[in-house]
């Protein structure tokens, strides 16, 4: 495969650039959490938004699990940031086993709650391994639902997108342009799934916009704690793992501190080379843990913001 010029050159700019040296702290970052099913989960992960807020994210975003199993805790959490922290919360929203009239009844209570940000997915199925049927009075995909809460309120919407292709797409230029339907029916981004190599997303945000796309195309990233676990969740998406990080984390399974810096050192690479081929927004998969991201976000020069409290004071 040949590389257009301009992209060979981008890729030269990003492997010759110095890693961390001088950056301006001008990147935007968004992070993303699990509702906590236990209390002590609940202290964890609120023990990483306090951790986190102070970097100023644009907005942290809270999943939903498969089939709507944890609607009700979503919708906890969501509030709970909307009405204790001053961070912009974002509430995903999927369409599996869900009628149009019960995915309006969740969106009216996110808007009540002063939600107003939705990621907008069509979801798993509740069954791993099972494929995604619509509900006989619901919506039939990501599409259809970013339509249907544009008519409810002026909610500010995300999506998903696939640098390596949804595994369920045909081809990849289908992917795309399911993309584009999602974003020309109202939403104002795109998040991507995880991946691993710079010229993965470089690759996919080039064949997007050259499909028409030119909404903000944010990457998803997966700071690897837990490798055995990364395995599992990229043979279920379909995300290619390089050899060298195999490589990397192999003899670290009993030394979780090592690992701690291999995964902050792999991720900040990454993102330093995002950031060289003129990425400057950033979503983090944190898994209610703070510090790889907060490492990775301080590589990136982001550092805390005073608040207008904390300089009154």
């Amino acid at each position: 495969m040949i590389l257009p010029l301009d992209q060979t050159a981008e890729s030269r700019r990003a492997l010759a650039s110095s890693l961390f040296a001088g950056l301006p702290g001008d990147a935007e970052i968004s992070f993303e959490f699990f509702p906590p099913k236990t209390e002590k989960m609940e202290e964890q992960l609120w023990d990483a938004i306090v951790t986190l807020a102070p970097l100023a994210p644009r907005f942290v975003s809270v999943t939903y699990g498969a089939g709507g199993s944890t609607r009700e805790r979503t919708h906890n959490t969501v509030a709970r940031i909307a009405r204790e922290t001053a961070i912009p919360a974002a509430a995903h929203l999927t369409c599996v086993d869900a009628s149009r009239d019960e995915i309006a009844e969740v969106a009216n209570a996110y808007w009540a709650a002063g939600v107003r940000h939705i990621v907008a997915l069509r979801g798993d199925p509740p069954n791993a391994g099972g494929r995604f049927e619509p509900h006989p009075q619901g919506y039939a995909s990501a599409a259809e639902l970013v339509e249907g809460l544009r008519k409810l309120h002026p909610f500010e919407i995300s999506v998903s997108a696939y640098p390596e292709t949804h595994p369920e797409a045909a081809t990849a230029q289908s992917d795309i342009d399911f993309l584009k339907r999602k974003l020309d029916a109202g939403a104002s981004r795109a998040i991507t799934q995880f991946f691993f190599e710079p010229d993965t997303f470089f690759r996919f945000r080039d064949a997007a916009a050259g499909a028409g796309v030119d909404a903000e195309i944010v990457p998803g990233i997966m700071p690897v704690s837990n490798f055995a676990a990364i395995q599992r969740m990229s043979k279920m998406t379909g995300t290619a793992i390089p050899e060298w990080m195999a490589h990397l984390f192999d003899g670290l399974d009993d030394h979780p501190a090592a690992r701690q810096l291999v995964a902050a050192t792999i991720a900040a690479e990454m993102c330093r080379r995002l950031y060289a081929g003129g990425v400057r927004q950033f979503h983090f998969y944190t898994l209610n843990r703070a510090e790889l991201s907060y490492a990775i976000c301080h590589l990136l020069g982001k550092r805390p913001v005073e608040t207008a409290q904390e300089a009154a004071a």
